[in-house]
């Protein structure tokens, strides 16, 4: 599933094409994925400008003068950016023109979502989708401090506090257990039983390992293409994630695999004792 990097690597290959650029059609291939398209979006949408593109969590928002295209890749989605012309394949779902360029939505799984926040409904802010969502763990508003505020009554284990999303977003399965691994934090620990000491050192792993992931352009483990269609190559790079049995790179000792909340926690016990 796309988590932070992916579509933050999405977000930096889409918006050069999108921001400033007028939208000229719009292509329905299936009513819709994980919610139906909205059937009115190409009246709204065409003949207006995209002002700027930005992320919000996992989710993508297409910003114009009328409203927000809100836009999720879903557990399988990617999106690319195309020449008008090119023959859709498989999967690929939806088309958004710009001239002589497109961007295409494919999602085999068909999880992820295409929908309009029109601006008279109210704030953006106050979409369901996103009013909920915790802090953006790459701006200085996300802290080691408000992290252990948000902890002080919450009984469940670590991982899970990382996946709610209602602390901190963005931060999916794969990269909380590399967090939790550079922290030095047992995924299993309660989230209340950590001390400031532990959530400035999960705070730095977390900014830490999520601008790597960014860097190598994100992870692809099946699907995940960025937007001129190159995989992804931070999942080479792994010290814990998907490698069960295989030795800790830091103490060769064996990974270990455990289930929390339906996902796969990867960690090793020596490493994070805490």
């Amino acid at each position: 599933m796309p988590e932070l990097p992916e579509v933050e690597v999405t977000l930096r290959g889409i918006e050069p094409y999108l921001s400033g650029h007028v939208v000229t059609a719009v292509v329905f291939r299936h009513r819709g994925l994980r919610w139906p398209f909205p059937l009115d979006l190409p009246t709204t949408v065409v003949g207006h400008k995209v002002l700027n593109v930005r992320r919000r969590g996992k989710y993508l928002l297409l910003h114009l003068s009328l409203g927000t295209l809100i836009i999720h890749l879903g557990m399988s989605g990617h999106l690319r950016i195309l020449k008008l012309g090119i023959k859709p394949q498989k999967h690929d779902h939806f088309d958004l023109i710009f001239g002589s360029h497109l961007l295409r939505l494919n999602d085999p799984r068909r999880f992820g979502a295409v929908l309009w926040h029109d601006n008279r409904v109210g704030p953006l802010e106050k979409n369901p989708l996103l009013e909920k969502l915790g802090l953006e763990p790459l701006e200085d508003t996300f802290s080691a401090k408000i992290f252990y505020r948000e902890t002080r009554n919450r009984r469940l284990p670590i991982k899970n506090a990382l996946l709610s999303g209602t602390i901190v977003v963005g931060v999916g399965n794969i990269y909380a257990s590399e967090s939790l691994f550079q922290a030095g934090i047992n995924p299993k620990t309660p989230a209340n039983r950590i001390k400031l000491g532990g959530y400035e050192k999960l705070v730095c792993a977390i900014r830490t390992v999520l601008l790597a992931a960014i860097k190598n352009g994100g992870s692809t483990l099946r699907n995940f293409v960025s937007a001129d269609g190159q995989p992804g190559y931070s999942q080479n790079k792994y010290f814990v994630y998907n490698r069960a049995g295989l030795p800790c790179r830091n103490c060769k000792t064996l990974i270990t695999n455990i289930l929390q909340g339906q996902r796969s926690t990867f960690y090793c016990r020596r490493c994070q004792e805490y």
